[in-house]
């Protein structure tokens, strides 16, 4: 079992810091939120009072942060992760940020003597508070094999990805996937309602023909086909639809940095915008099907 320092309980990381201490590890969590703190303590985490506290005197570092700035400053900022850690802790970044600043982070890891691991997930809040999450990793080979074992009681699925960096490359690469194919599934519905088509039959045919796709046969955003999707909840997420959006926004970056023409990624960035903007970013991200259908008002 392994000393781990926690940064970040949040939706997400507070369950992620629970699951390592339900699994035996010792971790010390600290997050700018008292009540967050307390939670994790009732978990069987101790409670870190500031950054340098949760990473002094331990083998692993997790960080699950809202952003790139977040990231940058907690590891390489005044009182920050590498003034505090011992020469090979191991880091590991959950968030979700940009390429640019995983790289950067992984690189100034690298020149103070630690190894990390850019380690962004999917599976939602549900997937980290059962432990099912999937690890999408960058990083060297040997800071990827150090850091399975900690993820393994995080997640159900431990990828690497390859190099610094290419965690987060590929989170965004598959989220914009993601977004792009609910606004068709929930475009197609909402065409099929116009023409008179039921939504269970339009699923039982696309569910098993050429437009299966995980949106619909796991995610549909119409109540009944799928019970346990957001839409039979009136949209609580979930995915909120401003992590959606923020996703999105991460891969248009990306996109014109490297050159990579993504117009879909680019019209579903501006439709989850506009979706956002008319105070429904709280909602699960399926609920766009609102939007959609005229029902947003």
């Amino acid at each position: 079992m392994a000393t781990i320092g926690f940064i970040g309980l949040g939706n997400m990381g507070g369950p992620m810091a629970a699951n390592l201490a339900k699994a035996g590890h010792a971790v010390k969590a600290f997050d700018l939120s008292d009540a967050a703190r307390a939670s994790a303590v009732e978990a069987g985490c101790t409670a870190a009072a500031s950054v340098a506290e949760a990473a002094s005197g331990v083998e692993v570092v997790v960080t699950m942060l809202p952003a790139g700035p977040h990231v940058r400053s907690v590891y390489t900022g005044p009182d920050g992760v590498l003034g505090a850690a011992v020469k090979g802790t191991l880091m590991i970044d959950c968030s979700t940020i940009d390429v640019d600043s995983a790289r950067a982070v992984s690189k100034s890891c690298d020149e103070a003597g630690m190894m990390m691991v850019d380690a962004p997930v999917s599976g939602g809040v549900a997937g980290a508070a059962g432990g099912t999450l999937t690890f999408m990793v960058g990083g060297s080979e040997a800071a990827f094999e150090k850091a399975k074992p900690i993820l393994e009681a995080m997640g159900k699925t431990i990828v690497h990805a390859g190099g610094p960096g290419n965690g987060q490359a590929a989170k965004i690469c598959n989220n914009m996937l993601l977004g792009i194919t609910m606004i068709g599934t929930c475009e197609a519905f909402m065409l099929a309602n116009k023409l008179g088509l039921d939504a269970q039959k339009l699923f039982d045919i696309s569910s098993k023909a050429s437009g299966q796709n995980w949106s619909m046969t796991s995610y549909c955003p119409v109540p009944g086909p799928v019970p346990t999707s957001p839409a039979n909840r009136d949209y609580q997420p979930g995915f909120a639809a401003d992590m959606m959006l923020k996703d999105l926004k991460l891969a248009q970056e990306a996109a014109a940095r490297a050159g990579a023409s993504t117009p879909l990624g680019a019209n579903a960035e501006a439709l989850y915008q506009l979706f956002s903007n008319n105070g429904h970013g709280g909602l699960d991200f399926s609920g766009i099907i609102k939007m959609i259908g005229g029902l947003d008002t």
